[in-house]
């Protein structure tokens, strides 16, 4: 627990409390990608929406339906950077129906994408317009925003992930270089004169863990998608792949490729719930996080104190011995779980694995995908990014540092 900015003792209950809660609230109130609505993938799928696993290696042309949803989950991911999910999804979804409706099949046939270019910007813009109509407004107010500013395309900057106009780049950015990378799986294996109905499945899968996976998504020199997707989009699709939707073909007895083997794909919802709750004060003060540029002073909307999440990766919890019985089972995880080598000292971004491995142990089955999907839940229906969010009504309203003992993690505070 920090006080007065040292150290003490971390309190694990105070932790393992939060944690077992946020998973229990994932697991009720988890939101899935509507891919049961997208008009060319319904048969994969039975009249309540359920996934048909037993027809998953089942072909659709000359790839099976796992590879047809993993790369649509892989797009989902990397457009899901914008400012609004449910529009995000909605928008992925409308544009490949009414794609597909004309015969360019992306997922099927990536070159079809580029072939139709002006088809498939034209739908961009028809499909944005509509899905605008219906979310601006309750968007603007969840967001104290304005209906004008909603807007699904964006790019990458010197600033960051930044709206654009420019639909092109968008296009191109966003949606074009998933597609190149299946092209390019495509096109290196027919050079070996060789053919797989999973191209895509069978290059993840060949590493040791999800962990390992999520970050040669980005980071790989011939395949990594690069600036068009951020770490926490690399976790997000591990989680949907993983998790979620249980995809995993080859490895599914290798603990490399379980529920706790990725990392929580940690954004600005996270962030702010997780700094809000007193979660992240648990394991650093808040000068440390200041120091590390997660908090940043002045930074945010309305000249409050920023909070920037994605920094705190790799950075250290403050007064763990490494004698210690979780410092113990931190290692079996890491090790084990997500195969990252033998570490030294405790990660701030690994600890939610670890707390879930703990309750785990204790005869419970939740996973990393449990905990963000109540993150998400926390922050988009309760935790709002400004000085009134709905802490009365909120599930964690009990424990949450913020709401009971110093309401400026709430008002001085933004993601």
């Amino acid at each position: 627990m920090v006080k007065d900015g040292r150290i003490e003792m971390v309190n694990w209950d105070f932790l393992l409390d939060i944690t077992k809660r946020l998973v229990e609230i994932g697991r009720e109130k988890r939101e899935t990608p509507p891919v049961y609505e997208v008009e060319p993938f319904k048969h994969y799928f039975d009249r309540e929406g359920n996934l048909k696993y037993d027809e998953l290696d089942e072909y659709d042309g000359k790839f099976t339906r796992r590879e047809i949803l993993t790369r649509y989950l892989l797009v989902n991911v990397v457009l899901d950077q914008g400012p609004d999910i449910v529009g995000v999804r909605e928008l992925l979804k409308e544009v490949t129906t009414s794609l597909y409706r004309k015969e360019i099949r992306i997922f099927h046939r990536p070159t079809d994408f580029f072939n139709e270019l002006n088809i498939s910007i034209d739908e961009m813009i028809s499909k944005h317009n509509s899905i605008k109509e219906i979310r601006a407004e309750k968007w603007a107010l969840e967001n104290k925003s304005s209906p004008s500013k909603y807007n699904l395309f964006f790019t990458q900057s010197m600033r960051g992930i930044v709206s654009t106009k420019q639909v092109l780049d968008y296009a191109i950015h966003r949606w074009g270089v998933p597609l190149a990378m299946f092209l390019l799986l495509e096109k290196d294996l027919n050079s070996k004169c060789e053919s797989s109905p999973q191209v895509l499945v069978d290059h993840l899968e060949s590493h040791s863990s999800a962990e390992i996976m999520s970050q040669q998504l980005k980071d790989n020199e011939r395949y990594g998608l690069g600036s068009a997707i951020g770490y926490k989009g690399c976790h997000l699709f591990a989680k949907l792949y993983v998790s979620t939707f249980g995809l995993v073909k080859h490895r599914k007895d290798d603990k490399g490729w379980t529920g706790i083997s990725y990392e929580v794909p940690l954004d600005s919802n996270a962030g702010r719930v997780l700094f809000r709750t007193g979660f992240l004060l648990e394991l650093a003060t808040l000068k440390d996080y200041e120091k590390w540029n997660v908090i940043q002073k002045g930074k945010g909307k309305g000249g409050v104190n920023y909070i920037r999440v994605t920094n705190i990766r790799g950075k250290k919890v403050k007064g763990i011995s490494t004698d210690s019985e979780f410092f113990h089972d931190y290692l079996v995880v890491v090790r084990e779980y997500l195969k990252m080598g033998k570490p030294r000292s405790m990660e701030i971004q690994r600890v939610p694995n670890l707390l879930i491995y703990k309750l785990n142990k204790d005869g419970y089955d939740f996973s990393v995908g449990d905990f963000d999907d109540g993150l998400m839940y926390i922050g988009t229906k309760y935790c709002y990014n400004h000085d009134e969010p709905k802490c009365e009504d909120c599930p964690l309203n009990d424990v949450c540092q913020g709401y009971n003992k110093d309401n400026t993690l709430i008002k001085n505070y933004r993601t």
